[in-house]
């Protein structure tokens, strides 16, 4: 198996990990790890060949996976309970970060040889969403939904969270802040709102702070998608309901579950957002997407599908549909193994 085209996908309601191989422009199941449920977000250190994967049953709980790059399988080598059920984990060489949105906290845990050691350094915000690295593990973000803005910080070398100089970057209030990612040059970071459906670009200082630059539509608004807010069932009411972003050769994609579209929006030369946002009709409730290394192949969970499926990123921003594959129960979690 090539280690470019292993893919593990996180199946929240069925409890398992699968893994794929990318096979020119099939995807190929390889196995299927039964870890629990609601492991809905994971981490992988390919150095190592660990997966971090959180689970809520029996209890709340990060779980150490060694991953057989040759099978594709996970076997658990150390678990760690956690106070409440995680919806982001992200990995670092000196720390695993977490955050949990139900929890209303976000933190940095030690790591040495597979175990998940104490924290170093919590923070509280509501319905926190995610928690991001930047591409050489100097800074942390962490987003928080309920209180519209993004925390950010330095990671130290014992993996402590220290403080920037301005601790938070607010959002437009309203906006439901989610997920986010940063730029592999380390000059931008790209964020999706939940509610409003907005992809919004941060510069990125020498230091890690983010100061709000521009911000586009990344849903269909020809579809009368209205405006959403915590609390109401974006299903029922037909309302704007954002959930993951990822990069990929010039463009910056953006999922968004009630009409099941990706839009990608074209980066110009310096990482700004422009006007040109092409919408894609994927997965049913795509919430989790990931690119291949090869910036060209994108793979897109749909939660509501029990599939993920496999497109190709044209030059002008189109999806192209190439195969589609059974998962398991919900499907929400996708990330290439580099």
């Amino acid at each position: 198996m090539s280690d470019e085209a292993l893919i593990l996908v996180g199946n929240d309601k069925g409890g398992t990990i699968s893994a794929l191989r990318l096979d020119g422009d099939r995807l190929v199941e390889e196995a299927v790890t039964e870890v629990g449920l609601g492991c809905s977000t994971f981490a992988v250190d390919p150095a190592r060949d660990l997966v971090y994967c959180a689970v809520k049953d029996p209890e709340p709980a990060i779980l150490t996976l060694r991953l057989d790059r040759s099978t594709g399988g996970l076997t658990e080598i150390a678990r760690r309970p956690v106070d409440d059920p995680l919806a982001y984990l992200a990995i670092t060489p000196n720390a695993l970060l977490a955050a949990s949105y139900h929890g209303g906290w976000g933190t940095s845990y030690q790591v040495v040889d597979g175990v998940v050691g104490p924290e170093m350094g919590r923070m509280s915000h509501r319905n926190m969403h995610a928690a991001v690295p930047d591409p050489k593990g100097r800074n942390a973000y962490f987003v928080s939904l309920g209180d519209d803005l993004i925390a950010q910080y330095s990671i130290a070398t014992d993996g402590e969270l220290v403080e920037l100089s301005a601790p938070f970057v607010r959002v437009t209030p309203g906006d439901g802040p989610r997920h986010l990612v940063v730029s592999a040059d380390d000059r931008n970071a790209y964020l999706i709102t939940e509610f409003t459906g907005q992809a919004v670009r941060f510069d990125r200082s020498e230091g890690g702070r983010l100061d709000k630059a521009e911000d586009v539509q990344a849903f269909d608004a020809a579809s009368g998608l209205g405006i959403s807010a915590y609390g109401r069932d974006p299903r029922a009411d037909h309302l704007i309901w954002g959930a993951d972003v990822a990069l990929a050769d010039g463009w910056l994609l953006c999922t968004e579950r009630t009409e099941s579209t990706v839009a990608a929006v074209r980066l110009d030369g310096d990482g700004r957002l422009t006007d040109t946002v092409v919408l894609t009709h994927v997965e049913k409730q795509p919430r989790g997407l990931a690119v291949a290394p090869d910036g060209r192949h994108v793979v897109v969970a749909g939660e509501a599908s029990d599939h993920a499926a496999l497109y190709r990123l044209e030059r002008d921003g189109r999806l192209v549909a190439l195969d589609r594959i059974h998962t398991g129960s919900g499907p929400n979690w996708v990330r290439f193994v580099a």
